[in-house]
């Protein structure tokens, strides 16, 4: 299973540090969100020339113009993209298009998806590389919300799938154990006192497991 880092900073010069703590331990770095709308495509290439080594995933989050925003991130250094889910499949086509003229791949993050189960069987049909367990800090805030229900959903669904929200060294041997590729980890790491630690920590979890 890999291990990536979810940075959600809102500057290039911070995400640059905490990737640069914690690279030796993760496989995939994430430029959040909040960071591409802040500081825009260039984190992406900045995040790739620092880190050639490791798989650069643009957290765009596209809910509509599908190929021409994942173009965009694949032209700036990103090898994933995330589509949201919730899109139509003529916009998670045309994401997964872009993919396939830059060799590169697309994610489907399944955030706000009722039935994820079963929208990430279409996805995959729709030609994304794996699909996103998602639960977002708005959802983990809520009541009744479980991380178990994430691990379940990704063993029901029988693609290939990641997961996160709430992921930390307490929780990740269960995300293995879930059969997940891929296991993201963001404040866990990025909130600690010691970056390169708290990645190391979960590394270890996961070498362990």
């Amino acid at each position: 299973m890999q291990l990536q880092f979810a940075i959600d900073t809102l500057s290039t010069e911070h995400a640059l540090a905490l990737a640069g703590q914690a690279a030796p331990y993760v496989d995939v770095l994430e430029l959040g969100t909040p960071l591409i709308k802040s500081a825009g495509l260039s984190a992406i290439t900045a995040i790739k020339e620092a880190h050639p080594d490791k798989i650069v995933f643009a957290d765009l989050k596209t809910m509509d113009a599908g190929e021409l925003e994942a173009d965009m991130a694949f032209r700036a250094g990103a090898d994933l993209v995330t589509v949201l889910g919730v899109a139509g499949d003529s916009t998670i086509a045309g994401a997964v298009k872009a993919a396939q003229a830059h060799g590169k791949g697309v994610v489907v993050d399944l955030i706000g998806v009722a039935d994820k189960a079963a929208r990430a069987q279409e996805v995959t049909a729709l030609g994304a590389e794996f699909v996103e367990m998602h639960a977002g800090l708005d959802e983990q805030a809520e009541d009744g919300f479980t991380f178990e229900t994430l691990l379940r959903d990704g063993e029901a669904s029988g693609v290939a799938f990641s997961v996160a929200g709430g992921i930390n060294a307490r929780t990740i041997g269960a995300v293995q154990d879930s059969g997940a590729r891929v296991a993201v980890a963001g404040s866990a790491i990025y909130s600690a006192d010691d970056v390169a630690a708290a990645a190391a920590e979960l590394r270890s979890a996961i070498t362990a497991a």
